[in-house]
């Protein structure tokens, strides 16, 4: 092992990030260290920088959604070797430990929120899913005051069918909570724009709706009509949030909204509204049953597609900051990707 170079923010609202060598991280027991290949390009990295509105040490490193190879393992590790080709979330920018920051050449993760990839899945494909794969598994599966679902593999109860609604299909949390909600065995009624119908359609959902159309709250409430619905995820923000709230005010079932973004003021009377934050998705016991018990064989068998598409945007992490740019534009079923 030589030298690590990382992408830092060395002050709020620095730009362009800053090029320079950290030190390389030892893995405590229940984690490992690997080497970079690839990593993705999350929103909150860009609003990070431009917005500082966390209170984050300084400097820190950002990023999130990381692929590579191991090189060590913790004296606990027992799901995962040297060698194994993974991906994981990494979490250093939130609890201030800089060797588990994303955008660097080797990074420490802990075990349970990484996972084997098939050999056949390029690390490209594979980095677009661990960030929208933790907060919409997050939502789902996570009990109060989140929806505390059963998980994938345990198979749907018998009788009537259970649906959920997933506004904003089409983004990397949504692609992961249709694929989700269908292998724990619900149906899944999703909002995409127009052009993404088709894409959604492959990823799972049953029924979808326009968002841009100006019925989309009724006609999404009209597709819920005597169904059995067990609670809805918006992942867009903003007014997405009280347009899934409305649509979910006469539903029959849990009237219970999850947002991947912070919520605002505005509130629908008898819907419950609640933020996820998938970040902190280590600290719960669903992770390991995600990452260590259900996403390596659903991938290896292709029931589980590495979605959205990634978009390589360039290589080394001088390219990190062009990543981060374009996301700030908006995506729409794709992922910004730097290659390592």
């Amino acid at each position: 092992m030589s030298t690590n170079k990382a992408a830092w923010l060395p002050t709020p609202k620095a730009r362009p990030l800053t090029l320079k060598e950290s030190p390389i991280g030892n893995p405590s027991p229940n984690q490992i260290l690997i080497k970079t290949h690839a990593l993705a390009i999350q929103p909150i990295d860009g609003l990070l920088q431009t917005y500082a509105f966390l209170p984050l040490q300084y400097p820190t490193i950002l990023g999130v959604d990381v692929a590579g190879e191991v090189i060590e393992v913790g004296d606990a590790v027992s799901r995962l070797k040297k060698g194994d080709r993974v991906i994981g979330t990494a979490g250093g920018m939130l609890n201030g430990i800089t060797a588990e920051g994303g955008f660097q050449e080797y990074v420490v993760l802990g075990e349970n929120v990484a996972s084997r990839i098939p050999d056949a899945m390029g690390f490209e494909q594979a980095v677009v899913l661990p960030c929208g794969l933790s907060c919409a598994a997050s939502a789902f599966f996570k009990e109060e005051p989140y929806l505390g679902l059963r998980l994938p593999g345990h198979g749907a109860h018998a009788g009537e069918k259970e649906t959920v609604l997933v506004w904003g299909g089409a983004s990397s949390v949504g692609s992961n909570a249709i694929q989700l909600a269908v292998a724990a065995g619900y149906e899944v009624v999703v909002t995409a724009s127009e052009r993404n119908f088709a894409y959604v359609k492959s990823l799972g959902a049953s029924g979808v709706v326009d968002y841009k159309a100006a019925s989309a709250v009724e006609d999404v409430a009209r597709m819920l009509k005597g169904k059995k619905v067990v609670g809805a995820l918006d992942c867009i923000g903003g007014e997405a949030t009280e347009m899934t709230a409305k649509a979910m005010e006469d539903v029959d079932g849990v009237r219970k909204v999850i947002t991947s973004k912070p919520p605002n003021e505005a509130t629908i009377e008898g819907v419950e509204v609640h933020f996820v934050d998938g970040a902190h998705f280590g600290q719960s016991d669903v992770a390991e049953k995600i990452y260590g018990g259900f996403l390596f064989d659903a991938l290896n068998s292709g029931s589980y597609l590495a979605a959205p598409e990634p978009l390589v945007v360039g290589k080394g992490l001088e390219s990190v900051q062009e990543g981060v740019d374009v996301v700030m534009k908006g995506m729409s079923a794709r992922k910004a990707v730097v290659l390592l």
